[in-house]
Formats: structure tokens, C-alpha cells, sequence
């Protein structure tokens, strides 16, 4: 999952949600002295890319784009943020342009108190206004080529992000099937391991 699923999936706070965010650019290494819920949040994203990782119904998804691929995984998780976006009301009784608002808002006073590399790191994602980028499948095509600018020439030559984005149109009814099925499924095993109180953004 993307960064818009990990932050959908965290308490409503934010240090926790901004666990959730960090933890893939920092390797989920987080400085010391980091409050609790920043580490609660880290803990819950290995949770999510564990289960999303070894589920059956993602592996299914990825088997519909191209039979061998370095960059499968990634265009998956990018892919399905497009289908969370598409999906938002399902899930979320909070609109999306409100949701990503305030989440900025907040992340933006706390960011000021964090070392400089997440400081630089939150700062980035609203800048670029991360949390909407998946508005449309044009936008999805935009962001498998931000993906292919940050790979190295030795990468690109046996991979490239934007080569799945066919695939990915050709079967998007189907993997939009899988995203329904396997979503739900993820929200169960998050609930597990969160206080079921500070998500009531959450409809399911």
C-alpha cells in the first residue's frame, strides 16, 4: 500500500500518522526520544506491507500485469491508492479533500519538532500534494513516471514503471475487484492492533 492507504490506516493522530508515513523512508528507523504513538505507527505499517505482501489476492493482482517484473510490487501499491481514491467513500466517512487538508494542516505544525531528514520528508509530500495524485488513471500514469525519474540507468534498462501502464488499463476492472476484496480484509487485521476509538474516520 501506498502512502494514502497508510495514513487512512492509523489512529487519528497525528504522530501516529506520520509514523505510518515515515517509516518506509527511513527504514523505519525513527530518532530517539520519538513519542510513542510515532513508534505505534511505525509498527502498524510492517503490519500492513507483511500481510499486503504475502496475501493471495494481491499476488493475484500482480500476476495481471506482465509475468516477470522487478517494479511489480510498487505499481500495485500505487494502483491500488488509485482504487482507494476511487473507492473513498466506501471507507472513509470523511471526504478526501477534507481528510488530506487536515492531515497536511496538522503534519505541517508537528514537522517543525522532527529531526531535518523527516522534517524535509513531510514537507515534500505536501508540497507535492501526495495524498491526491490519484485522482484519475492519467494521474496514475504520472506517477509510474515519478517513479521511473528516481531509478538508477541500470534499473531502468531491465524495468520501468510506466511499461505496466497498459496492463494495468486493460485489467483495471479486475484489479479493482481485487482491491475491494483484499481491502476490507486489511482494515480486519489493523483493527487488531489499534485503538478502535481513534479511527472513526473509518466506515467499515
Amino acid at each position: 500500500m501506498n502512502w494514502l492507504a497508510h495514513i487512512f490506516l492509523s489512529e487519528q493522530h497525528i504522530d501516529f500518522q506520520l509514523g505510518n508515513f515515515l517509516a518506509d523512508p527511513l527504514k523505519t528507523r525513527l530518532w530517539n526520544h520519538a513519542s510513542k504513538e510515532l513508534k505505534e505507527g511505525v509498527r502498524v505499517h510492517k503490519i500492513i506491507d507483511s500481510y499486503t505482501d504475502s496475501n493471495k489476492i494481491v499476488i493475484k493482482s500482480k500476476a495481471r500485469l506482465k509475468e516477470k517484473g522487478l517494479l511489480k510490487s510498487i505499481v500495485i501499491d500505487l494502483t491500488y491508492d488509485y482504487l482507494l481514491t476511487k473507492n473513498w467513500e466506501k471507507f472513509c466517512n470523511i471526504p478526501i479533500e477534507k481528510f488530506s487538508y487536515d492531515f497536511y494542516t496538522k503534519a505541517n505544525k508537528r514537522a517543525i519538532y522532527f529531526p531535518k531528514k523527516a522534517n524535509t520528508l513531510i514537507k515534500g509530500l505536501i508540497k507535492r500534494d501526495l495524498l491526491n495524485k490519484y485522482q484519475d488513471l492519467e494521474h496514475l500514469k504520472i506517477a509510474f513516471e515519478r517513479i521511473d525519474l528516481r531509478l538508477s540507468k541500470r534499473l531502468l534498462a531491465r524495468d520501468t514503471a510506466i511499461s505496466y501502464y497498459d496492463a494495468v488499463c486493460d485489467n483495471i476492472i479486475l484489479l479493482e475487484e481485487d482491491f475491494l476484496e483484499f481491502f476490507p480484509m486489511l482494515c480486519d487485521i489493523v483493527k487488531k492492533e489499534i485503538n478502535r476509538k481513534k479511527i472513526k474516520h473509518w466506515k467499515i
